[in-house]
Formats: C-alpha cells, sequence, structure tokens
C-alpha cells in the first residue's frame, strides 16, 4: 500500500513534479499546501475516477504526466464546455464554479498533478483509495 510522502508546505521545496507524480500510487497525496496554493498528485485506475465536483471559490490547474483521461468541465453535468480525452502531457484548467470530473476509460493507470489555488484539501490529506477519499469527504458533511 502506498505511503503519503508527507506535506512539505508552506516551507520552500523544489521537487521533480513529473518523477513524483509518475512514482505516486495513491489515489491522492498533498505534496505542498500554503496560504494560497496547494499540489496534489493522484494516481487513477483503469475504470476508475476523479469524482464528479464543483469548487465554488479556487481554480483547479491539472497536468496528465501518463495514461488518457475523459475530461468533462461545465456548468453542469448535462452542459459541458470541455468533452474531450486528454492524454500524457496534456494541462486542463478548471475555473471556480465549473462542475468537472476526469474518468479513466483507458487500460492503464492514469497519473496526474493538481495544483489548487486556493488550496482545496487540509494540509497533509492522503487517501490510498478513491474509497478513502469518499469516506474522509463524507465525514467532512
Amino acid at each position: 500500500m502506498s505511503q503519503p510522502v508527507g506535506d512539505r508546505g508552506p516551507q520552500p521545496y523544489t521537487v521533480n513534479i513529473e518523477q513524483a507524480t509518475v512514482n505516486n500510487e495513491a489515489f491522492r497525496d498533498t505534496l505542498w499546501t500554503g496560504k494560497n496554493l496547494q499540489l496534489t498528485v493522484m494516481s487513477i485506475p483503469a475504470g476508475g475516477e476523479v469524482g464528479a465536483e464543483i469548487h465554488d471559490d479556487h481554480d483547479q490547474f491539472l497536468r496528465l504526466e501518463s495514461g488518457s483521461l475523459h475530461a468533462m468541465i461545465g456548468a453542469s453535468e448535462s452542459e459541458l464546455e470541455v468533452d474531450t480525452i486528454v492524454r500524457d502531457d496534456d494541462a486542463i484548467f478548471v475555473p471556480a464554479g465549473k462542475w468537472h470530473n476526469f474518468v479513466n476509460e483507458g487500460t492503464e493507470t492514469a497519473k496526474l498533478y493538481s495544483i489548487y489555488a486556493p488550496p482545496e484539501h487540509a494540509h497533509g490529506t492522503f487517501h490510498a483509495t478513491k474509497a478513502d477519499a469518499d469516506a474522509a469527504e463524507h465525514a467532512e458533511h
């Protein structure tokens, strides 16, 4: 089972982001959390998904380092402005207030990193699996 790398924020930090992303086996691991920005790495298995969500108060940048994902972004699930397959080296920008989901319809694990501004998750957030992430979200509500 994957272990957390450890959140290095808000201290100054350098990282080979491609290597950290490709080496990550967890659904979500937070590498750095600052006052206005957060970096997480994610691993989405074939058939998995990030999970449909809307972030009302922050923007999100994602970059796919390996694999592919079906990217869906819009006003709602039925009003998509982006409905496309993204691949290795593609970047995705999700404005605050937009519905979005990323589904791995491929056969290999998708590896990506995400930058939230401002942070979305608590400092040090680690979810080994999507089920862990879903359980943590339900516990917060």
